[in-house]
């Protein structure tokens, strides 16, 4: 079923805007030391920005095939699914690369030096279909252990590769490589140890070249013996552990991310070692998109062809987790990127590969099928600095008997699609659409649908029906309906909905009209549009547009397209991404699916909200995960943002239960963001992209952050949630929540409907 058309019968179908890198938009070559410390503490303007893209375009190796980007290439095509063509990898007996599937990838939550334990859990996550295990080696210890742990899979018969994650430890790492088919670097703590926020001054830009051959020095036996033996490595940068050195001289940047893990993978190239790949990974999928592109980048401009493995890191747990996991994973695979994936969450690592193999095989589908659209010029799409295409927000008219402005939301807007059987109960529809109820009335509140779409209207004759959807609309929740639908039985206040055709040809042959009652219109595009049919919008009074990809045409590459030629012309009307799913449809896939597809043009700042529609899923669950998408792609903040690690054999508390019990007690705070950290490793980083922080710093001891800061060490852990609220209260960030009382007495009360 089509939008804006009439169904057959029975038939159905942060911050607000706050973005962690900061107001600089990237260089895409390095500055020197004095040009950096200097941009740091200015706002760059435009003018900034065209000179750092000039910058990159005369450092570019290889042309890129699509010169008409305002920046250097980073994918095979902005119009097509293309997989990036890279060298393929040995790990163990593993083949890693472009020319393969891509590898699903997990990791050990058991103490190593548990070595049953740990084997269990390998084989465990082997049969689950990981191909690559990584284990946490710490220390010594860890690394003898990891000897028998190999060994004793070999006996059991297992033989998935296993990775030794290695953070501040050189040695460790040189000895676990004698064992282990991969080692995971942080070139963040690998030689500069750990996470510090001292800002070094360098003079001039020989300092900071000579810290690099100390790093030399310290990281090239470990090449030299990785290549003797065979071993693969990934060189992984995270966002929340760049080094000293790297922040003072590039600042929290993607640019820093990758200028850090080139640094070591130049050690690598030197020695003739080219059996390794790269990671750049961050607890913000916007910064994780960003810095992969760059990354990218920078490979295409010095002829590099090495592998990607992708990964959002500290996703958290839940829809919450997936979400996050498929806007940053799912965006770059629809662009072609990456070759082995990790889907972190902090659950039991088995429960990891179900959506890792599910984005998987959206991206292998999506290179195998070459899904795309015909070739255009991409003019507009800025893919260094996040800078949001704004719509135009509903204005009102002097004689409106309702107010329209609340059909949207200027930070995004969630459209939830009801059916006429959702309203026979519409006290159960009003909970499902996130209102609150007081005196058995609907009000909205701050995860309130702020539109309805509806395909049927209850006929004229259906008196409780339109009560319901009165009360609605007498508390800003407006209805959106056919036009066609809404011509044979008018429902008053309605936004009526058209194909964007039809009123172009309206409009050509005379004018557009509204049916009777209708207040407002919309239109609905299907991306196959011709350019003077969007054109068409610059004169059109519609208050948005429902993007509705027609079947079998590419979600990401045609709505690239829409967005470009909308730019082109100037218009600035509202566009809200509609996904439709089928019957029977699982939540799983829709989380999955909508967050890559959806995501990857949010993540471009391409979009003014969401609706999802499937007809067997709850209404319930899809407005929440649709805000969820809005949250995940850093718009719109309507519940508390957990930065919450996956857990490793580092974690000095049940991540598990304490994520759950911090988020029971405090996740209705809208607009603030908590970090759960296991331990130092990512922690004191992760704390700038978060507002309040809860690290394990040694057993039974947590350390309370506020920003990156340290405010409160060692506390007892039984009474360390109690001590963060408090510290949430010093704030000012604090709200009671409602109490289980007056819910009961909401619920009590008869509905007016």
């Amino acid at each position: 079923m089509r939008l804006g058309q009439a169904p057959a019968a029975e038939s159905l179908c942060s911050t607000s805007g706050r973005f962690a890198c900061g107001t600089a938009p990237l260089a895409a070559a390095p500055f020197s030391a004095r040009q950096i410390r200097r941009e740091r503490k200015s706002t760059v303007g435009p003018q900034a920005v065209l000179q750092a893209t000039e910058q990159a375009t005369q450092g570019l190796g290889k042309k890129a095939s699509q010169n008409s980007l305002i920046h250097p290439q980073y994918c095979e095509s902005v119009y097509k699914s293309l997989r990036r063509p890279t060298r393929t990898i040995e790990v163990g007996n593993l083949k890693v690369g472009s020319q393969h599937p891509i590898a699903l990838q997990t990791m050990t939550t058991t103490d190593t030096r548990n070595v049953q334990g740990t084997v269990d859990q390998v084989k465990k996550c082997a049969d689950s279909g990981a191909d690559i295990v990584r284990i946490t080696v710490q220390g010594k210890q860890e690394a003898t252990a990891c000897y028998k742990i190999r060994e004793q899979l070999f006996k059991d018969g297992y033989d998935v590769p296993l990775v030794a994650d290695i953070h501040f430890q050189p040695v460790v790492a040189s000895m676990v490589a004698e064992c282990f088919e991969k080692i995971r670097v942080n070139p963040g703590n690998f030689v500069d140890g750990r996470k510090r926020f001292d800002e070094k001054v360098y003079d001039d830009d020989s300092q900071f070249k000579q810290e690099q051959e100390h790093i030399r020095e310290v990281f090239t036996p470990l090449v030299e013996k990785c290549k003797r033996l065979n071993r693969a490595m990934r060189i992984g940068t995270n966002h929340g552990s760049l080094s000293a050195r790297i922040l003072s001289y590039y600042g929290d940047t993607p640019r820093g991310m990758v200028e850090s893990a080139f640094e070591f993978a130049n050690i690598c190239r030197d020695v003739d070692y080219h059996n390794f790949l790269f990671s750049m990974k961050a607890s913000n999928p916007l910064v994780m998109v960003q810095a992969y592109r760059l990354l990218a980048e920078e490979m295409y401009s010095n002829g590099w062809d090495y592998p990607l493995h992708l990964g959002v890191t500290e996703a958290g747990e839940g829809e919450d987790g997936r979400l996050k996991s498929a806007i940053g994973i799912g965006s770059l695979l629809m662009d072609g990127l990456g070759d082995t994936i990790r889907v972190s969450l902090t659950e039991d690592p088995e429960y990891e590969l179900e959506p890792c193999r599910q984005l998987a095989s959206l991206g292998n589908q999506a290179a195998q099928e070459q899904w795309g659209v015909d070739a255009f010029d991409e003019k507009h799409r800025d893919t260094h600095s996040f800078a949001k295409r704004v719509g135009r927000l509903p204005e009102q008219q002097e004689n409106d008997d309702v107010d329209y402005r609340g059909l949207l939301h200027r930070d995004g807007s969630v459209i939830s699609a009801v059916t006429l059987q959702d309203l026979e109960a519409p006290e159960q529809m009003y909970r499902n659409l996130g209102t609150k109820m007081v005196v058995g009335m609907p009000f909205k509140d701050q995860a309130t649908s702020d539109t309805l779409y509806m395909p049927q209207i209850p006929p004229s004759s259906d008196k409780t029906g339109r009560r319901a959807l009165k009360r609605l609309q007498e508390v800003g929740v407006h209805v959106m309906a056919p036009a066609n639908v809404l011509a044979e039985d008018p429902l008053p206040q309605a936004v009526a909905v058209q194909p964007l055709r039809e009123v172009a040809t309206a409009s050509k042959n005379g004018g557009h009209s509204l049916p009777p009652g209708a207040g407002r219109f919309a239109v609905t595009i299907d991306g196959t549009e011709t350019e003077e049919e969007v054109a068409s919008l610059k004169k059109s009074d519609a208050v948005m547009a429902l993007l509705e990809i027609a079947p079998g045409v590419s979600r990401v590459h045609a709505s690239r397209r829409i967005f470009e030629l909308l730019q082109r012309h100037q218009i600035d009307i509202s566009v809200i991404h509609f996904r439709s799913f089928p019957e029977g449809t699982s939540g799983d896939d829709i989380i999955m699916q909508t967050g890559s597809e959806v995501g990857a043009l949010l993540v471009d700042g391409l979009g003014d909200g969401v609706a999802v529609a499937c007809p067997s899923q709850d209404l319930n669950f899809l407005r929440n995960m649709s805000f969820g998408v809005l949250q995940g792609s850093r718009m719109r903040n309507t519940k508390t943002e957990f930065v919450s690690c996956p857990s490793c054999g580092r974690t000095l508390f049940d991540l598990q239960e304490v994520t759950d019990q911090i988020r029971t007690r405090t996740g209705h705070l809208p607009g603030v963001s908590i970090a759960i950290m296991g331990c130092i490793v990512n922690g004191p980083g992760e704390m700038a992209d978060a507002d309040f922080g809860y690290v394990g710093g040694a057993p039974g001891k947590i350390d309370l952050y506020v920003g990156k800061e340290v405010v409160r060490r060692a506390i007892p852990m039984s009474g360390a949630t109690d001590e963060l609220i408090e510290l949430i209260k010093e704030h000012d960030r604090w709200v009671e929540p409602e109490t289980e009382e007056s819910e009961q007495e909401e619920q009590r009360q008869p509905v007016a409907a």
